[in-house]
């Protein structure tokens, strides 16, 4: 068995202040989406940092809900 696969495939209920934590992770990243939707033009590359930023918000969740 494995610990890190263990840990990174199971549910992880959120803890005491870790809701806030989501919360505020997904308002800077918001901030930061309407920006570029203001700044950038229409192209693929606006389309991959929106998904990247999207990516970014998942990974800081997902360190917090994992660690």
């Amino acid at each position: 068995m494995n610990p890190q696969i263990e840990n990174n495939f199971m549910y992880h209920a959120p803890k005491e202040g870790q809701p806030e934590k989501y919360e505020a992770i997904r308002e800077k990243a918001k901030e930061l989406a309407y920006l570029i939707e203001e700044v950038c033009p229409n192209s693929r590359e606006k389309s991959v940092a929106i998904t990247n930023l999207e990516t970014a918000v998942m990974w800081a969740n997902a360190s917090i809900a994992r660690n």
